[in-house]
């Protein structure tokens, strides 16, 4: 540092002499000069020396900070380390155990366990109104249509199980009570379930547009029977079969029957399409009889303005053709089926039908209709209530005939013309109203005048949840 000092001095002094003019100054002159500059020299050199200082101190504190940030990065590497650590080890001590809620929780875990609750709860009132000389009982009417409690899942290896029990008018019923296994695109069913009869048929009751299905499906003995069945899916295919007994109530008895349903449903754009087929047999028990008869519209009412009376048939066997098409807000979909019953020798066989078509469209931005394997499904308003929105809104019409007259089986015939007001809250709520005319020819019983072709009118109104 002193070296330095002396070097800046002499290099300022010699700088000095040498830009002297060439005339020279008295040496009293220019001592005073030197002795000037020799005191700001110095005073420059204590300034360099403190600036060195603090230099020096300022380089001690930026090492110090150094160091304090690298132990600071390593105490953040090791806690984000210990952190991932005890995240392993957590989902490690959970099992895989992981709870969705979907109306209801349902629980899934390591393995192919799956367990979920499921129930509804639909609740119908309406007044029906026939001509008051046929001495039928009309007026207000009201019922609890469906209260079912059961549980579903899946268990390891590919199994999947579904229970349920109904507890509608005082009376217990199962109506779900099957194991599946699924193998590719193969499942194989044993239990009771329902049958590949119809489109109207195999869409959950609260999936439906109206009140009540179709009036053929309920006429012509629809119902879920015991039996094995296998269906096979792959892409837009769907091949559904298989061999039942009869109702679990029903149960022990010697009728069987058969049944097989093919779906094609391909995509036309943003278009769903759906075509199907359907085939039904069934071989009756010796004494056996059928009757095929229907309520108008609504199921609160006991009613049945068309009705075949017993016949003493051997066999059944039907067949339905199927067609839908979803787009956007709008639907349409149309069945006809056709039921025949193999009579005693000498009897000419009837053939009774039964058909639908309808259209439907939402009033609510952004909502459509659902389907999914075959059949018609949840619909899931795009503004549920609760999240800003009013739910979705549909408007439906159908008409549905029943003929059930035929080869000197004078039944009757019911045309009906349908409108249904649907309003879904949420994914699980529902609030149905509907209107319906049915028309009669041949009606079961007459007025006071012996006419049998008439009407009645009918309101219908359902408050329905599930999960």
């Amino acid at each position: 540092m002193e070296m330095k000092r002396n070097l800046l001095l002499t290099a300022s002094a010699g700088a000095i002499l040498f830009a002297q003019p060439a005339y020279a100054q008295d040496n009293s002159e220019l001592a005073a000069e030197l002795a000037e500059m020799r005191a700001t020299m110095a005073a420059m050199a204590e300034r360099i020396n403190a600036l060195e200082a603090e230099l020096a101190e300022a380089d001690a504190k930026a090492d110090a900070a150094t160091a304090e940030a690298s132990a600071a990065a390593a105490q953040a590497t090791a806690a984000s380390e210990s952190a991932a650590t005890a995240i392993a080890a957590a989902e490690k001590a959970d099992s895989g155990v992981k709870v969705a809620f979907k109306g209801a929780p349902e629980i899934k875990a390591d393995g192919g366990w799956s367990f979920k609750p499921r129930g509804r709860l639909q609740y119908d009132a309406g007044i029906t109104s026939a001509p008051s000389s046929t001495g039928r009982s009309d007026g207000f009417g009201s019922e609890a249509r469906r209260a079912r409690l059961g549980v579903s899942g899946d268990m390891p290896g590919g199994f999947g199980y579904k229970f349920e029990v109904d507890f509608a008018g005082n009376d217990v019923a199962v109506t779900d009570a099957l194991i599946s296994y699924e193998a590719g695109d193969a499942e194989i069913t044993v239990g009771q379930m329902n049958n590949f009869q119809s489109l109207e048929e195999l869409t959950s009751s609260l999936h439906t547009s109206f009140i009540e299905r179709a009036a053929f499906t309920d006429a012509f003995g629809f119902e879920r029977r015991v039996g094995a069945a296998v269906s096979f899916g792959s892409g837009d295919v769907l091949v559904q079969t298989g061999l039942f007994t009869d109702n679990m109530e029903d149960l022990s008895n010697k009728n069987w029957s058969a049944d097989g349903r093919v779906v094609f449903m391909p995509k036309a754009g943003d278009a769903q399409l759906h075509f199907g087929g359907s085939v039904h047999y069934t071989d009756l028990e010796a004494g056996e009889s059928v009757r095929y008869r229907q309520r108008p519209l609504v199921h609160f009412t006991s009613e049945r303005f068309i009705n075949t009376g017993n016949m003493g048939g051997s066999s059944e066997f039907g067949f339905g053709l199927e067609g839908a098409v979803i787009s956007g807000p709008f639907h349409a979909a149309a069945e006809g089926f056709w039921q025949s019953v193999n009579l005693p020798s000498g009897m000419e066989d009837p053939t009774f039908f039964g058909g639908y078509a309808e259209i439907g469209y939402f009033l609510t931005k952004g909502d459509t209709r659902g389907y999914k394997g075959g059949k018609f499904d949840r619909t899931k308003p795009a503004n549920p209530v609760g999240e800003g929105g009013i739910g979705s809104l549909q408007l439906n019409a159908r008409y549905d005939r029943l003929d059930l007259s035929d080869a000197g089986i004078i039944g009757g015939t019911q045309d009906g013309y349908f409108l249904s007001l649907v309003w879904k809250p949420t994914d699980y709520t529902m609030l149905l109203a509907n209107y319906g005319k049915l028309s009669y020819d041949n009606a079961v019983h007459p007025t006071g005048t012996g006419d049998t072709n008439y009407d009645v009118d009918v309101i219908g109104v359902r408050a329905q949840i599930d999960f």
